[in-house]
């Protein structure tokens, strides 16, 4: 197997992120018009929508676009192609994939004018090659009018950065009414990839802690993250309204509950308005930042980062013309009124881009594209083993269940990262 092959295969194991989406046309040059350029969408949902796109830019542009949203493992597919000498103009992928991918198969898009309108582009080596597509943000959600009916008062999440502040509202919230304010999602995703991880983004440096973790030479018992993170973990349990047996807790009934007002905070995610959007929810909602007892600003950002990376194939089967046909229409998608609305619009996302100023389409998003505007975002970690949503998601869940205690846990984490497989080539 040759070296493009052998990056391919490592990245085999993938977890596709997936988000429905919209389309909505606009003007571009035609100065490359009756060009081809191929797009492979690991969206497979929004198949239908991202053609309709294509359609509407050729007829804008001049360019035709051809998407394939083929519903296969990412990398084997993309492996076949390459074996054929057909490869995508442009590839839809993960962040791991990247930095897999980067240095054999991806053109350099250091030079390109969106570089300087986001945080969120993937370098490698000192060159850019991952245009970042959307964007998602992870915290506390909030029903700010579920907080007023009970405490009679207005919201203020910046009155909340603190744990105990947190702690004295949702013990203002049990007195006044609200048996239980918190509900917490059971499943080994949200607790070993969402909200676990952040133990490792907090840190001053992630990759070294990480890398400290695998050699077994940190004390992750003794550190001051994990016992930030715990304790407010500590906290959302005890207010859980599912605290008699929490791993029961259903997704779908913790977040009517948030919508409807039952239960004020939740921790989660932007991808969780798809289901509160369901159950005609407050428009008074928000995603707000964990609180901690801490002095290093980290209870002030949310946790994001982009979910989905195009990159542009850098091989001889692709012309000099396509590429700069692709490259026109990655910068369609940015500074384009039309390609703005079809990102943060149509497609319900946030933009990573910060030139663009259309609206978010729900709270959430408002609150991710707030926080992006004030730079006030912590980056979350690409590195991590592909068993780790598993693995610690499980260990996570005893820790909830009150299986095992603090301590238990550190150990379990600890003897983990000893043992644990990186995945991804840095």
């Amino acid at each position: 197997m040759n070296k493009r092959l052998q990056a391919l295969a490592l990245s085999a194991a993938m977890v596709i992120s997936m988000t429905a989406c919209g389309s909505k046309g606009g003007s571009v040059s035609k100065a490359n018009k009756n060009v081809t350029i191929t797009i492979f969408n690991s969206k497979t949902e929004i198949a239908d929508q991202l053609k309709e796109l294509a359609s509407e830019y050729e007829k804008a542009s001049g360019v035709r676009v051809k998407v394939d949203s083929p519903d296969e493992t990412v990398s084997l597919h993309l492996a076949t192609r390459y074996v054929a000498n057909d490869p995508y103009t442009i590839s839809m992928v993960d962040a791991k994939d990247i930095y897999t991918l980067a240095a054999d198969h991806a053109a350099d898009l250091s030079k390109e004018k969106w570089v300087d309108d986001t945080k969120q582009a993937i370098s490698v080596k000192g060159k850019v090659y991952g245009f970042p597509f959307c964007m998602e943000g992870r915290g506390i959600i909030y029903n700010a009018s579920a907080i007023k009916k009970v405490t009679g008062k207005d919201f203020d999440p910046s009155s909340v950065q603190m744990l105990d502040e947190f702690k004295s509202l949702l013990e203002e919230l049990k007195k006044k009414g609200m048996k239980s304010p918190v509900g917490i999602q059971a499943e080994d995703w949200s607790l070993g990839a969402h909200y676990f991880p952040q133990i490792y983004e907090e840190q001053e440096d992630t990759d070294s802690f990480i890398e400290k973790l695998h050699k077994g030479t940190a004390d992750i018992a003794s550190d001051k993250k994990f016992d930030s993170i715990m304790d407010t973990f500590d906290v959302l349990m005890k207010y859980n309204y599912a605290s008699a047996d929490p791993l029961k807790a259903d997704r779908e009934t913790t977040e009517r509950m948030l919508a409807e007002g039952d239960i004020a905070f939740m921790f989660g995610g932007t991808w969780d308005w798809s289901l509160i959007g369901k159950y005609n929810p407050s428009d008074e909602m928000g995603l707000m930042p964990i609180p901690q007892n801490t002095d290093d600003g980290t209870n002030t950002k949310l946790v994001a980062g982009s979910t989905k990376y195009l990159f542009i194939d850098n091989s001889d089967a692709i012309s000099d013309k396509e590429r700069q046909a692709a490259k026109d229409f990655l910068n369609w998608l940015v500074y384009d009124k039309a390609g703005q609305q079809f990102i943060t619009k149509t497609c319900g996302l946030v933009s990573p881009f910060t030139n663009n100023s259309v609206d978010a389409a729900d709270p959430l998003g408002k609150s991710l594209k707030q926080y992006l505007k004030d730079d006030k975002l912590i980056g979350w970690c690409n590195f991590l083993p592909d068993d780790q949503q598993a693995t610690v998601g499980a260990m996570t869940q005893q820790y909830l269940g009150k299986k095992t205690d603090r301590a238990q846990f550190a150990g379990q984490i600890e003897s983990y990262w000893k043992n644990a497989r990186l995945s991804t080539i840095r």
